[in-house]
């Protein structure tokens, strides 16, 4: 997060947009427990995605991978281009 292209991302950003983002794609056979994509904006409007898996059982979630997407690579950070 402290090496992101596009400026480094702040554990608040990461709170913000798994508590208001979108689940946009879901890894339901990732291993060892099941993974989705999250979108979402900042408070000051910073597009970022959270890739976060979860345990039911254990009732833990683990953020796998946080960064800002790439405008050319993404449609309204939601979709994919293609």
């Amino acid at each position: 997060m402290q090496r992101e292209i596009f400026g480094r991302i702040r554990e608040e950003e990461v709170f913000e947009v798994i508590m208001r983002g979108e689940v946009v794609e879901g890894y339901g056979n990732d291993k060892p427990y099941p993974s989705m994509l999250i979108s979402g904006r900042t408070d000051n409007e910073r597009p970022l995605h959270v890739v976060c898996a979860y345990s039911e059982e254990d009732d833990l979630a683990i953020v796998v991978t946080v960064y800002q997407p790439d405008p050319n690579l993404w449609i309204d950070y939601r979709r994919r281009k293609r």
